[in-house]
């Protein structure tokens, strides 16, 4: 199916969201104009998300970056900003041309078990609430000499941030705040309009304060753990494909679930009972209950109390 392989977007185009529109035609000929119009709204959307991330040619969309993209559809589900069903649409769109494109399905993810096993209200315990399981993949990733890796999932297990956040964290200031303040603001890498003028600001206790030390040592005079050979891209991929393996299998599945792990710690100090995922049902009274979430939202940088289901579970 695809034409030319050594030429940009294998030679269906110089901008890779018309050459994605071009593949269409290739593969559906004549007519289907519902399915290609469907399929051409949805790649423009995986083409602006590359781009963003520094891919402009469909021949360097590599397994990694479609990883990504569902862990950040993924996310926009469990936030309530998108449906497990369109999430699915998205990836299998990014498939269907990516695979026409290449001529092979050598570069293509399972959109049902990458998007569709979360909902908008958690059901799962977080593995990420398992010290000692995690204890396993920080040694095994001490092994491999993975220390950024390791910083970074211990900033998100400790501080409940995204990845993002987490790598872009400046950790020698963040430690600084937590040793004379004992809590951080986190404004690096944060979604929805939050940024530099929005204070978020996150306690730190014990586990915490041994993450941001170990991360201002590995940072040392730069601006985060991000090494510098590399651009955020190259990090993101090199990340990926590293925690994938190690902690995938262990059941461990993105920094989502170390999100989770944080909030369903942070829920038990807030209102003395577990969280309603980890006890099979709420156990605090309402009102206990509503002000941990306005907490919990606040620190994990949501606007809405609504949105920490999907980490602590249902508030019935």
């Amino acid at each position: 199916m695809g034409k030319a392989g050594g030429l940009r977007n294998f030679g269906f185009g110089k901008q890779m969201a018309w050459a994605g529109m071009q593949a269409l035609d290739d593969r559906y000929g004549q007519g289907h104009y519902g399915t290609k119009a469907a399929h051409a709204e949805r790649w423009a959307q995986f083409a602006l998300y590359a781009k963003s991330n520094g891919v402009r040619d469909a021949r360097d969309v590599s397994m990694e970056l479609l990883r990504a993209y569902a862990n950040n559809l993924r996310e926009q589900v469990v936030e309530g900003r998108t449906s497990v069903s369109y999430a699915q649409n998205l990836l299998s769109t990014a498939n269907v041309v990516i695979e026409t494109m290449r001529g092979d399905s050598k570069v293509r993810v399972s959109p049902s078990s990458l998007v569709g096993e979360r909902s908008s209200v958690r059901k799962s315990m977080p593995q990420g609430l398992d010290r000692a399981k995690l204890q396993v993949i920080y040694d095994d990733l001490k092994l491999r000499n993975e220390q950024r890796i390791l910083a970074v999932a211990q900033l998100a297990r400790e501080l409940g941030l995204r990845f993002r956040e987490a790598s872009l964290l400046d950790a020698r200031t963040a430690a600084e705040q937590a040793h004379r303040l004992g809590r951080v603001n986190v404004t690096e890498g944060t979604k929805g309009g939050r940024g530099r003028e929005t204070d978020r600001w996150i306690p730190v206790g014990a586990h915490a304060r041994h993450a941001l030390d170990h991360a201002a040592q590995l940072q040392g005079s730069s601006r985060n753990v991000i090494p510098e050979q590399m651009t955020f891209v190259q990090w993101r991929n090199h990340m990926y494909a590293v925690w994938s393996d190690v902690a995938g299998r262990r059941d461990l599945h993105g920094f989502h679930d170390l999100r989770a792990a944080y909030a369903c710690e942070r829920y038990q100090q807030l209102t003395g009972h577990p969280a309603p995922v980890v006890s099979a049902g709420r156990s605090a009274n309402k009102t206990n209950d509503l002000a941990a979430r306005t907490v919990i939202a606040r620190e994990l940088g949501h606007g809405r109390t609504d949105v920490v289901a999907a980490y602590v579970g249902s508030a019935r």
